[in-house]
């Protein structure tokens, strides 16, 4: 009499767990490399609870790339990168304060500065072309900084990274806010929004 063979039934579990889960991993790769082709827009960022919410809710901080623009002066207007110290450096009125102001914050601050020494009135807008990094640490397979693009959520992030590690435990995840300034991790599920300068940590999964 012939018995079923334990141990191949088990290997085939584990085998098409395997499947399984490279098919999960491919399929929000995937998803996300169509998020970052099809958005090009930079004039929209996500808030904190997964909204759309027009750019100028977005805080610049170090790293982010902006365009400048000062209406009828080409010569002062132009793209610049918000430094460690949080500042940007504009012809004619030299630094100005950049960091954790908002779009229409720094567009009134450089106003600030041009009038009335240097313009009678000037226009000014702001534009952030580039926004700085969001990070994965712990236990992911390629754990760094990663670029950010619009509509970036937590599970996006774990797949641009190469997936969980098999210690990586999906159920403890957390996310510190790159604008909380005492830096608390927040408990953080795969539909949580990612904005740019936050750092998630996937910690270790204890058998």
């Amino acid at each position: 009499m012939l018995f079923p063979d334990k141990n191949k039934k088990s290997d085939r579990t584990v085998h098409m767990q395997t499947i399984f889960s490279a098919i999960r991993i491919a399929v929000t790769v995937l998803a996300v490399v169509t998020l970052w082709a099809g958005d090009g827009r930079t004039g929209e960022t996500e808030t904190a609870d997964g909204d759309n919410g027009a750019q100028t809710d977005y805080r610049t901080g170090s790293g982010d790339k902006l365009r400048v623009t000062v209406f009828g002066h080409e010569d002062l207007s132009g793209e610049f990168q918000v430094d460690g110290a949080g500042k940007i450096a504009l012809p004619l009125i030299g630094d100005v304060e950049a960091g954790e102001k908002t779009a229409s914050e720094l567009e009134a601050a450089i106003i600030a500065k041009l009038r009335p020494d240097y313009l009678k009135n000037p226009r000014v807008s702001v534009e952030i072309l580039n926004y700085r990094p969001f990070y994965i640490i712990g236990e992911v397979k390629s754990p760094g900084s990663y670029p950010y693009v619009n509509g970036m959520t937590v599970v996006n992030a774990i797949a641009l990274s190469g997936g969980y590690t098999y210690r990586g435990n999906e159920d403890k995840v957390t996310i510190i806010r790159a604008d909380d300034p005492e830096r608390k991790k927040q408990p953080a599920t795969h539909d949580t929004v990612v904005l740019p300068g936050d750092v998630i940590e996937v910690p270790e999964r204890f058998f």
